[in-house]
């Protein structure tokens, strides 16, 4: 494994709870100043409030933002870079499902998961990228789908915003692994959050933890800078019997 994460600094979209959630306080445990974002304000407080207790030792931050939106992410990063001095992570979770039939989904609601599980990963890692140039390189992990291989009944905008994820990924490795620039994608499988609304009673100890998830993203940072994980897909491993 390579030097210690401590001092560097990292952006999680998407990040009031869930795997998100997860992520950031796996990394401030580590010593990883950290900025988080969410479309909700309570939301957003409640997540500083629970990163602060996690490691209050270490500078936590966020703001309220939609990464769909071009100009919110301008405005994230310009948050960032004031109140952390730039960015050296970015993890782009931010990510929503709305599950039915093609001919019953909305222009609306295909924009709406288009915008946020796929553009919105493209502006934030852009942002990143350009400050990377400046930088010397940095760390993009996206966190897709095992939705990303595995096409289902009612999910045509869902999976085509994860198979669009892995795509961006893997050109987006390609065309920056030079650049002292490391870009992964890692594809879950169930996850035991509250993802697509799910009630907490259907949640079960089967599925993977998102603290699973955020393990997985430390041992991606700490690899030696000769090496590096492309792609992980995660399933769990005693899933659920039909």
């Amino acid at each position: 494994m390579s030097d210690s994460l401590d001092g560097k600094r990292a952006l999680v979209t998407g990040a009031s709870k869930g795997i998100g959630l997860a992520v950031a306080e796996a990394l401030a445990r580590e010593g990883v100043e950290v900025a988080i974002c969410a479309r909700k304000d309570a939301e957003l407080r409640r997540a500083l409030q629970v990163l602060k207790e996690t490691a209050p030792q270490t500078k936590t931050t966020g703001c309220v933002a939609d990464v769909s939106k071009a100009a919110d992410v301008s405005a994230l990063f310009a948050f960032v870079d004031r109140e952390l001095g730039g960015v050296d992570i970015l993890v782009n979770n931010a990510g929503l499902g709305i599950f039915r039939p093609a001919a019953e989904l909305t222009i609306e609601e295909w924009d709406t998961m288009i915008g946020t599980n796929l553009s919105g990963a493209f502006y934030c890692s852009q942002s990143a990228l350009t400050r990377f140039r400046h930088t010397g390189g940095g760390f993009i992990i996206n966190i897709s789908s095992l939705a990303g291989k595995n096409p289902f009944a009612g999910g045509s905008g869902y999976n085509a915003s994860k198979f669009g994820m892995n795509g961006f990924s893997e050109a987006m490795m390609l065309d920056h692994r030079n650049d002292n620039v490391r870009v992964s994608y890692i594809m879950p499988g169930s996850v035991d959050t509250e993802f697509s609304g799910q009630d907490s009673q259907e949640r079960s100890d089967w599925k993977i933890s998102p603290g699973d998830i955020a393990e997985i993203v430390l041992n991606i940072l700490k690899m030696p800078s000769r090496t590096l994980i492309s792609r992980v897909e995660v399933r769990p491993s005693r899933p659920r019997k039909n």
